[in-house]
């Protein structure tokens, strides 16, 4: 397996595990140096730094992975540097060489949307996800229909019975869609998430009859306000498991939107706040 292959798999498993990480590459290089051009590093924050490959080691690959991990203690402030070091001056090595070296940081997507089904819509709603910076979990019990989801990197099958136990799995913040086989399997995975969690996003596949036949029996749940859409997606397109999965991630985009303004206006109200105001 050559080193670019390897690379690019451990690049891959540690985008697929949600760890940041950051590629290292030998862009330039002048006089004596430990490496050819092309020799790419990743480095994460675990207590070795390096996860795979390296840029020749000794002095200059400690400073690059003191400087990766500068960079992703920063977060996404500075996703991508190039940097120019003089192996004698800069590192305090024997050789006289200069060299230049991309810096390029990987963040784990923060968008997470979990979807209780692998039906047809979902199958449609995955792929149209996919291309998105986002993390998709999928859960069913059905193993044929789990396997039948489009591969990439961003999605996640999860196989589960009864379905309403993955609901603890999910991350705070999650955007959550039931489409399940029917009413019977989506009201305990509604009910479970109404009673313990709270998300941005909570819709159910179906009619507004069927709507209404899920309140009245969360209610007699006792779920005084069962607060979710259905029918979910924007009023757009035909019903078509296509059409309706991009009406449904048009919807979770405009979703997603209003809570990113909600949060800009309430951080610039903060910041215009008198001393007397901010107490």
């Amino acid at each position: 397996m050559s080193q670019s292959t390897k690379i690019f798999q451990a690049m891959r498993r540690l985008d697929e595990a949600g760890d940041a990480f950051v590629c290292v590459t030998l862009a330039g290089a002048k006089g004596s140096v430990p490496q050819e051009i092309g020799a790419k590093m990743l480095v994460t924050e675990n207590e070795n730094g390096r996860a795979c490959g390296t840029i020749g080691g000794g002095r200059v690959e400690e400073a690059a992975i003191r400087h990766a991990c500068e960079l992703l203690g920063r977060g996404a402030e500075v996703p991508c540097e190039m940097v120019e070091w003089n192996l004698q001056k800069d590192i305090g090595m024997t050789c006289g060489g200069v060299v230049t070296f991309l810096f390029e940081v990987f963040q784990p997507a923060s968008w997470t949307i979990a979807i209780f089904g692998a039906g047809h819509v979902s199958q449609a709603l995955v792929r149209i996800l996919t291309s998105l910076s986002c993390r998709i979990a999928v859960f069913d019990t059905r193993p044929e229909m789990l396997a039948a989801l489009p591969e990439a990197p961003n999605v996640r099958r999860r196989l589960i019975e009864p379905l309403e136990n993955a609901v603890d799995e999910l991350p705070e913040g999650s955007f959550v869609a039931v489409m399940t086989q029917g009413h019977r399997t989506d009201k305990p995975v509604l009910e479970q998430i109404l009673k313990t969690r709270a998300f941005p996003y909570l819709g159910v596949i179906g009619s507004a009859s069927k709507a209404a036949v899920l309140r009245r029996e969360l209610r007699e749940s006792d779920i005084a306000e069962p607060d979710f859409r259905c029918p979910i997606g924007l009023p757009l397109g035909k019903d078509t498991p296509e059409e309706i999965a991009i009406s449904i991630a048009a919807e979770m985009l405009q979703v997603r939107g209003s809570e990113k303004n909600s949060l800009e206006t309430e951080m610039n109200h903060r910041s215009q706040r008198t001393p007397r105001e901010n107490g």
